[in-house]
């Protein structure tokens, strides 16, 4: 293609329109779609030469290609702001409006949109050519019928020819972005709601296409390429697409009806709409239109009206001087506020030129330069360069006096012309196809600026050379934007595929050994065990033809792996602590209650695609496993729970131990335990059950993972169907915890834990301490009321068995039941030498523990409660009294002085001599003892206190203190008095009798039940 610069002939200030008596001048008017610019085009082939100006470049470029594919390149010229390809010897012309030569004389000349006279910002320039431009033979203007009365009152002799549309255009209503129907333009006026809406139909749809009057032709023309092969069904633009951009448009959808006519914001008129509606339905194909979005709908009168293409006329044209006074700059100003020479013209505001060159003029370099009527005609074509750039005013200006200063500087260039080392350095800035698409955009839109400059021939002196430059950079540029704006509004993957299933193809699928999804090659979802999981990029409708395309191979995919879970061993499996049973690194089922909270049922994770038989088989398969694996990891619960050795009563509290899923509070079945007889004991330790004096319990299950299934299996049970959600347990290894708000009842307990103040204690080691609390207690009740009596201080080793100390320790006591003491007593003697201690069997015994902390087959034997002992047959209805409340009330009846000490050793000791030898302070932890059965609270002065003064039992009713033995007592019997009695020392005790039951050997409060015989 030849390229060449030459100046335009424009017409003088002083030239009259050129208009023979015979030359036709008529308009062709009429809504969209009525052939009008075809019409002109074909006319204008039909005479030797012409000119066709149109509103838009895009649409000159457009009209261009088709021109151009008709008589040849050499024949046809180009010329808009800022693109001239001009042949030696054009035949035609294609321009814009303000680009049009009128002094170049030709046979034909169009105005194409000539109602655009009356627009406030580019009317006057269409004033002008409706009444100065012509053609020799034919001068033809086209536009809407609104403008008939103006034309008609301007241009004398002018004939009219109205063109009906070619097809109807009705109104849709209101429609959401995502349920509009392919091939849609959607229309908004802003270029962040264009980038918006792009996205949400790229999500939803696959793609659109985007057009806005800020893009260069080449990005534009690629854009539209996309709408037009189908790529993309939807086309997201701004109202350039209402001046003659001709596309296969069905639907027009305003997603906004106001607009920013450059200085504020104003509703479109019915005739905007109707212009734009207008695209929709193209040549003999019906076309509809409406609102999307936030876009209120339109009332049924202009409804009505646009349907109806009946619109108020134009009442005023904008019109601005164009024979302009270049002898001083005042004149030149006053030359542009002229008012208008006929009725029903109106003077134009004052335009971005205007406007540029009022704040030029204020320059001093300017006003210096500026000094004769050549340098003023160049200041006023330098201050018509377009702001491509959508700046400030103030900015744009500053721009331009620049370029004014160095074409009317020499500077070593060339007079007159701009010179090339800074023309060079502006261009270099933006020659960079790095950003996003608004750092492209800002580079097109100032190379624009200087490609418009380079079509100035006068302003350089290499024009062609710069030409070329700049058109590189713009191209470069252009496509650049074509591709992030392809990447960012259209999936194309998504596209492709839509397009086959509008052409009803088969379509090729694959499942990768990965579970990738693939169609046509393109990856459309994943499959997640037995799920089928859609890639998240496909959504909405197009979705959902995606995964049609994907079913036939997903459900024999599916139905393949479901057999293969059906028949695989248990090790392909795993069991989650959220309940998920996982396979193949995917999750294909989950617990559920079931029956019990040892039976939990399994429900299969998987979609529609699987057949009942093929769900069922698998759902089996994994209850099995379930079954299993609780078995495994649970195995002397198990054990316990299937046991038929296991009879009587041992047989209610195993009951309620496999309930509890392995541990209950002794507190909580202490009249079982009461009455469970050895051989019952030893029957359910031979199954490891251990009896400790706060929980019974097996050892075993307290490992981390038989710990985390009871856990599991309390939250399945209690959680229904609903999904589990469970804190997270305290670490392996620790003795104790502090306590979470907001945890399940049974969070702790199923852990292994017991919540004992601040604190959980791992149920062993709560058994340790009390092992350790019983020695102490018994060597200060052994060494009498100087040393406080039956009670222990708290030291390091006691809180290292349970990990904590100070204000925690002192609350897990006192959960326990005890209860602190401060009093002054005699310092403990030091430790015996080992040879010297007390014989073994006197001792506690510890049993040995394995490195994990848990319990040895020989510690799980029972620690019997030293109630046991003393529970007698006179009183068989009375409650037990454990560590739990009293450690032992036989720590508490060891010894008489015991009590005395803890009456008299008070707080008022504490103000004795302090350097007393051999004397301490001490907080000493007693237990605190509870309500005895249904006799209620004993009196405090005699309760479990053997009391030699009272004449009774210190039961209620008994004889009053002092009164001596009842009378009519049998000869030798317990109440004889006097000399009738028995023989030796009367003991007389509140508790009942003894049983004859023994004393389990293996029992730690054995050395306490022998203290206190010896008492």
């Amino acid at each position: 293609m030849a390229r060449r610069s030459q100046p335009t002939r424009m017409m003088s200030s002083t030239a009259s329109p050129r208009m023979d008596a015979d030359a036709r001048v008529w308009a062709l008017l009429g809504p969209t779609n009525t052939g009008k610019t075809h019409l002109a085009i074909e006319r204008m082939l039909g005479h030797e030469t012409g000119m066709i100006g149109l509103p838009l470049r895009l649409l000159a470029r457009e009209v261009y290609d088709r021109v151009k594919d008709r008589v040849g390149t050499m024949n046809v010229a180009l010329i808009t702001g800022e693109e001239k390809i001009i042949p030696d010897n054009p035949r035609y012309w294609v321009t814009t409006v303000e680009s049009m030569p009128v002094g170049v004389p030709v046979d034909f000349l169009a105005v194409d949109e000539i109602q655009l006279c009356a627009d406030p910002e580019r009317g006057h320039v269409f004033t002008q050519r409706l009444m100065h431009a012509r053609g020799e033979l034919e001068t033809m203007f086209l536009g809407a019928d609104t403008i008939r009365g103006r034309i008609k009152d301007l241009v004398k002799g002018c004939r009219f020819e109205q063109r009906p549309r070619f097809s109807e255009l009705t109104y849709a209503g209101s429609k959401k972005i995502s349920r509009l129907p392919r091939r849609s333009a959607v229309v908004a006026f802003s270029s962040d709601q264009v980038y918006a809406i792009a996205e949400l139909i790229r999500r939803n749809r696959g793609g659109a296409a985007v057009v806005m009057g800020a893009l260069s032709p080449r990005t534009r023309n690629a854009q539209v390429a996309l709408y037009q092969s189908g790529d993309v069904d939807f086309i997201v633009a701004t109202d350039a697409i209402g001046m003659g951009l001709n596309m296969d448009v069905d639907h027009v959808a305003f997603a906004s009806l106001e607009k920013f006519d450059g200085r504020h914001h104003r509703a479109l008129t019915s005739a905007e709409i109707a212009q734009i509606a207008g695209r929709a339905g193209r040549y003999m194909n019906d076309g509809t239109f409406g609102v999307t979005g936030q876009a209120q709908p339109l009332d049924e009168e202009q409804i009505e009206d646009i349907e109806e293409h009946r619109f108020d006329p134009v009442r005023m044209l904008m019109w601005r001087n164009n024979r302009l006074d270049f002898s001083s700059l005042s004149h030149l100003f006053d030359s542009l506020d002229l008012p208008p020479p006929a009725k029903g013209l109106m003077r134009a505001r004052h335009a971005t030129d205007a406007a540029a060159l009022a704040l030029m003029a204020r320059d001093p370099r300017v006003q210096q330069l500026a000094g004769g009527k050549d340098a003023i005609e160049r200041l006023w074509e330098v201050a018509q360069v377009p702001d491509f750039r959508k700046v400030m005013i103030d900015e744009h200006a500053s721009l331009l006096a620049n370029i004014y200063d160095h074409l009317m500087r020499n500077d070593g260039a060339s007079p007159g012309r701009i010179p090339e080392d800074w023309f060079s350095s502006q261009t270099k800035r933006t020659d960079r196809t790095d950003g996003d698409i608004d750092t492209l955009a800002s580079r097109l839109a100032h190379i624009r600026t200087w490609t418009y400059v380079a079509n100035r021939a006068d302003w350089l002196e290499d024009p062609v050379y710069w030409q070329g430059v700049t058109r590189a950079i713009e191209d470069r540029l252009s496509d650049a934007l074509h591709e992030r704006l392809t990447q960012q509004f259209i999936d194309r993957r998504t596209s492709v595929l839509l397009k086959r299933l509008q052409q009803r193809e088969d379509l090729m699928a694959s499942v990768s050994a990965e579970g990738e999804v693939m169609v046509e090659g393109e990856f459309v979802g994943r499959l997640a065990g037995l799920v089928f999981v859609p890639d998240p990029r496909a959504e909405g409708v197009d979705g959902k033809a995606l995964r049609a395309a994907a079913d036939k191979v997903v459900t024999g995919e599916i139905e393949a792996r479901a057999r293969r879970i059906a028949a695989a061993e248990d090790t392909a499996f795993e069991l989650t602590e959220h309940g998920r049973i996982m396979w193949e690194s995917a999750a294909i089922g989950r617990l559920v209650a079931g029956g019990d909270r040892l039976s939990p049922k399994v429900e299969l994770t998987c979609g529609e695609e699987l057949q009942a038989a093929d769900r069922l088989a698998a759902t089996q398969r994994l209850e099995r496993f379930v079954e299993a694996h609780i078995a495994t990891v649970l195995e002397p619960l198990i054990k316990l729970r299937d046991a038929d050795d296991v009879t009587g009563l041992a047989r209610g509290v195993a009951f309620r131990l496999v309930e509890a899923l392995g541990a209950i509070r002794r507190d909580e079945a202490a009249e079982d335990i009461t009455a469970l007889a050895q051989p019952d004991r030893a029957m359910l330790r031979k199954y490891g059950v251990r009896f400790g004096a706060f929980s019974i319990f097996l050892p075993a299950l307290l490992k981390p993972a038989p710990a985390h299934l009871i856990l599991l299996l309390h939250a399945v049970f209690g959680a229904g169907n609903a999904t589990i959600d469970l804190p997270t347990p305290p670490a392996p290894g620790l003795t104790s915890a502090p306590t979470e708000d907001n945890v399940p009842d049974f969070f702790y307990p199923a852990l292994g834990f017991r919540v004992c103040g601040p604190r959980a204690v791992r149920l062993d080691m709560l058994e340790r301490l009390a092992d350790a609390i019983r020695p102490k207690i018994a060597a200060r009740a052994e060494l009498g009321h100087g040393y406080g009596g039956a009670g222990f201080v708290a030291d390091a080793d006691l809180m290292s068995l349970v990990g904590c100390s100070g204000e925690a320790f002192d609350g897990l006591l006192a959960s326990l039941g005890f209860k602190p003491q401060t009093i002054r007593v005699k310092k403990m003697p030091e430790a015996k030498p080992a040879e010297d201690a007390a014989p073994a069997a006197d001792a506690p015994a510890e049993a040995a523990r394995d490195a994990s902390g848990e319990a040895t087959p020989q510690e799980a034997t029972e620690v019997p409660a030293a109630e046991e002992t003393a529970t007698t047959e006179a009183d068989p209805t009375a409650k037990p009294t454990t560590v739990e409340n009293a450690v032992s009330e036989t720590e508490i009846s060891a010894t008489d002085a015991a009590k005395e000490a803890s009456e008299t050793t008070t707080a008022d000791d504490a103000n004795a001599d302090a350097e007393d030898d051999g004397m301490e302070e001490i907080v000493l932890w007693r237990p605190v003892r509870k309500n005895r059965g249904p006799q209620g609270p004993r009196n405090r002065a005699t309760d479990g206190e053997p009391n030699a003064r009272s004449g009774g039992g210190g039961k209620p009713g008994g004889p009053a203190r002092g009164k001596g033995p009842r009378k009519g007592g049998k000869k030798g019997g317990p109440n004889a008095g006097g000399k009738g009695g028995n023989k030796g020392p009367r003991q007389m005790s509140a508790r009942p009798p003894r049983s004859d039951k023994p004393v389990d050997p293996d029992s730690p409060f054995a050395v306490l039940s022998q203290l206190k015989n010896k008492s």
